[in-house]
């Protein structure tokens, strides 16, 4: 492109309105994703790159202030929406129903793609990032809480991506029932460890100290709050059910209780995606409606998520790319080998099947939607620094990088249990 052809494009969007980018995030993310599915590749990494070569590093036409600050709110409504409907996908007569080999193996493998990630990070960014903080050790005011929260995001795995490849190979048998049994609780547990590691990060990078307030009991508060808005939201919303009557004023109240949720949850300082996750919990089990309210929210889901990876993907910062690339290099390689004997071990301790103990790691690699929402929260949440762009594009690289190679993994490993329906 003619380079003051396309200076001329830059600044007339930079003085343009909100609701331009928004447009350019719908239309440009839209091609993204209809690339992306030409080329047998999941739309969500479609998305990514688009933002990416649209972003302030590439062609600018989505400039550093737009992305970082206008249209934060594009990503506040995606996540909520996505925290919503992780709740509903928690229904206690199928959670009965999944037995004990999903009720070990899930929170095993949850903690120890923290744990492996955890460490593995905090020993790596200060020769990693050296240069980039006043900070000496992993257990300095800034090392250790990044790469507790990136801990914390690791432990999600993307249920689309995996639901799709099982839907595509018809796959059947009891290592794609465990698969999707674990799938859905991860996310909620990812959730609650995230809001855990997010209030004792905020904490340590306040006061750099590690008391039994910063580390338990302010978390714990938290979670508290977010929990108790939850249930209270589901309660309300239950009752406000009964006045609607038609079927198109029922998006309308599912958003705004959902909306609601996240802004109060965040001015008591408690996670909004924990609170919502109650909502869709409260919901799925204990509000009954003539419609399905997951479904009436499905309806606008797609939209929205185009234009939260395409923004997603703007945040990647290529001037950080070397360092961020070896990051992420670390990140994937502590998710996993957390993800691989944490389900392992789980397998042992609840005497799963021999191939669910082998294979259903390779089935949790994939990670992308709870992943990139997280850490764009937690970077707006931790505030703007060098530190935290380099954590949002190396999780963004490691996001990039299990898309690639996770559909293959999960694939193979339907196929070695003998679940495939199709060749």
């Amino acid at each position: 492109m003619n380079l003051p052809l396309l200076a001329g494009f830059q600044a007339f969007l930079q003085n343009s309105h909100t609701l331009v980018h928004l447009g350019l995030l719908l239309l440009l993310g839209y091609v993204g994703g209809r690339v992306a599915s030409r080329l047998r590749a999941p739309r969500v990494s479609g998305y990514i790159v688009t933002g990416m070569l649209f972003g302030p590093s590439i062609l600018g036409v989505f400039h550093e202030e737009l992305v970082k600050e206008d249209l934060v709110l594009v990503t506040d409504i995606a996540l909520s929406v996505i925290a919503f409907s992780i709740g509903g996908s928690l229904v206690l007569a199928k959670l009965k129903r999944l037995g004990k080999e999903i009720l070990w193996i899930t929170p095993i493998q949850a903690l120890a793609a923290f744990f492996f990630t955890t460490v593995l990070v905090a020993i790596a960014l200060p020769l990693i990032g050296a240069g980039w903080t006043d900070a000496v050790s992993p257990l300095g005011r800034v090392f250790f809480p990044i790469a507790l929260v990136i801990g914390a995001i690791s432990a999600a795995t993307a249920p689309a991506t995996t639901l799709a490849i099982i839907h595509e190979y018809r796959a059947k048998g009891p290592l794609t029932t465990v698969l999707l049994g674990v799938v859905a609780l991860d996310d909620g547990l990812t959730i609650l460890l995230f809001a855990f590691a997010m209030s004792v990060a905020q904490a340590l990078t306040a006061r750099g100290t590690l008391s039994w307030q910063n580390v338990a009991v302010l978390p714990g508060l938290h979670i508290v709050a977010a929990l108790a808005l939850g249930a209270a939201g589901g309660l309300c919303l239950r009752w406000f059910l009964h006045l609607v009557r038609r079927k198109e004023a029922m998006l309308g109240v599912v958003l705004g209780s959902i909306f609601l949720m996240s802004g109060l949850a965040m001015g008591f300082g408690s996670s909004p995606l924990l609170a919502n996750m109650i909502l869709g919990f409260m919901v799925a089990n204990f509000v009954r409606s003539d419609q399905d309210l997951f479904a009436v929210v499905e309806g606008i889901e797609e939209p929205i998520f185009a234009m939260f990876f395409t923004l997603a993907g703007a945040h990647l910062d290529l001037r950080v790319v070397q360092t961020a690339g070896s990051l992420a290099l670390v990140i994937s390689l502590g998710r996993f080998g957390g993800k691989l004997l944490g389900c392992r071990l789980g397998g042992e301790i609840s005497d799963a099947s021999r191939t669910v103990k082998r294979y259903l790691g390779l089935g949790l690699l994939p990670a992308a939607g709870v992943t990139v929402g997280l850490v764009l929260l937690a970077a707006e949440s931790l505030g703007p620094s060098r530190m935290s762009e380099m954590m949002v594009s190396a999780v963004l690289g490691s996001v990039i990088l299990n898309e690639l190679l996770a559909p293959i993994l999960v694939r193979y490993a339907l196929g070695r249990a003998g679940e495939t329906g199709k060749v």
